[in-house]
């Protein structure tokens, strides 16, 4: 299994070396040069299984030689042993075929820990081979900051450093960033958006002498990884609603479409999805894309999904590439275009993208409307990203089962919720204690050079 980037002009590399590097050297995202295809029978077969055995089956074929089958089982049984739900990724039902898809059992309480969890065990394991110490870099907009610092915290060969918009990510989750004591671990507030931080990043990663000298690696949706451990629980919920025997469809509350992607990729594989439907908030570039084949940025509107407040969406570039026949240097046109403000879909481009993924957007109004009404409904309490997620999925229902994603747990985001409900959604015991713990953080500008010395300075290079 090799992997290839979505610009063409950079090596095919293993997925050890994919996962290590992250980004490409040009620019671009690494994807699989093939997608491995499942069969009915062995999609019939996950039935039953835990969600471990299925996490196997279905990401092995990517692995290659990178781990033995026995290392490659022990890993995953490592990365899932600290949630909070035996079944790992448990189904509610809603109403009338729309299930409700709770990611947010995992020790930060978002669906980022089923990637985060298990991509922190894989480098683990592949520094543990080669001795070498690497420094990571991070980019979020609240939750796969806290996941990542959950993941690599206390390890001796990986320093951490987070990125995340200073006054725009929840109280919860900047505690969860900066109350870490371990001294690997550094989070860093932003002077700017979760688009700026995003952007610095991958300054940092085109940065050739930067990147070689501090051994720079990526854990954001970017790297592969983490998309590939993604794709397991549309498996696991899907075979649990009747596939493949049975189709279905799958609402994602999205912003940077690494989550949405992850259930395109399941679909190449064979999962039989009828509809993938992008859920946005305000933020609504992707749908608007969608829509009317513009990508156009638009500035980001702070909401109480913060989560989702993007407007250049990296992992989008993955899907423009299969919808442009995997034309590297058609992609590498489109994002150069991107710097200056956004481009236009082909037609031919946006028409493949439509045969897959719908969209919908979902006002702050509508999104606290929901919060209250599926409370009052069903008795279950959304985060206000999920929230987003099951009002878009509402105008898609139909005689195809809908799932929805939930993305995390509502005490992660307690003042929204007690905006639609009056109750202020509490914390599960093992993190009662966040708001009595001592923070660390550093206030940093939006600016590349300030960051590369800060990096340079706490790692001793």
């Amino acid at each position: 299994m090799r992997y290839i980037s979505t610009r063409g002009q950079a090596p095919a590399l293993t997925f050890g070396e994919a996962m290590m590097t992250g980004l490409a050297r040009d620019g671009g995202l690494y994807v699989p040069e093939t997608v491995p295809q499942m069969s009915k029978a062995e999609i019939a077969a996950l039935a039953g299984l835990s969600y471990e055995d299925i996490a196997y089956r279905v990401m092995r074929p990517y692995i290659g030689d990178t781990f033995t089958d026995d290392e490659f089982r022990g890993l995953i049984a490592k990365a899932y042993a600290g949630f909070g739900h035996a079944a790992r990724a448990p189904l509610v039902q809603l109403g009338p075929n729309h299930f409700l898809l709770e990611l947010f059992h995992g020790p930060t309480l978002a669906f980022k820990d089923f990637a985060m969890q298990l991509i922190g065990q894989l480098m683990q394991a592949a520094l543990a081979k080669t001795g070498e110490r690497i420094t990571i870099v991070g980019a979020t907009s609240g939750d796969t900051g806290s996941a990542a610092i959950e993941a690599f915290k206390g390890l001796s060969n990986v320093d951490v450093f987070i990125l995340f918009p200073h006054g725009r990510v929840s109280e919860v989750q900047r505690r969860q960033m900066t109350t870490p004591a371990e001294a690997n671990v550094h989070a860093l507030a932003i002077d700017g958006s979760f688009d700026d931080a995003q952007a610095r990043l991958k300054d940092m990663f085109n940065d050739f002498a930067f990147r070689d000298r501090v051994r720079l690696a990526g854990v954001n949706s970017i790297n592969w990884a983490r998309v590939l451990a993604q794709v397991v629980y549309y498996f696991s919920s899907a075979v649990s609603l009747g596939a493949p025997h049975r189709t279905v469809s799958f609402t994602v509350p999205t912003g940077n479409f690494g989550d949405i992607f992850a259930g395109y990729i399941a679909r190449q594989m064979g999962l039989p999805i009828d509809r993938l439907v992008v859920a946005t908030n305000q933020n609504d570039i992707l749908h608007r894309a969608l829509s009317g084949g513009e990508y156009r940025t638009d500035g980001v509107k702070p909401s109480i999904s913060p989560s989702m407040d993007i407007q250049v969406s990296s992992n989008f570039e993955r899907a423009l590439f299969d919808a442009y026949g995997r034309d590297g240097a058609a992609i590498a046109q489109l994002m150069d275009e991107l710097k200056t403000g956004g481009f236009s879909i082909s037609q031919g481009a946006l028409q493949t993208l439509r045969e897959i993924f719908s969209s919908g957007r979902c006002s702050e109004d509508e999104t606290l409307a929901t919060i209250t009404r599926l409370r009052d409904q069903t008795g279950e309490v959304l985060c206000p990203h999920s929230a987003v997620g099951v009002k878009v999925a509402e105008g898609h229902l139909g005689a195809t089962p809908m799932i929805t994603l939930a993305t995390a747990h509502p005490a992660k985001f307690p003042d929204a919720v007690e905006r639609a409900t009056g109750l202020r959604p509490a914390l599960p015991a093992r993190m009662a204690d966040l708001f009595d713990r001592s923070e660390r953080v550093s206030r940093v500008p939006n600016d590349l050079e300030a960051l590369k010395a800060l990096v340079l300075e706490r790692t001793g290079h």
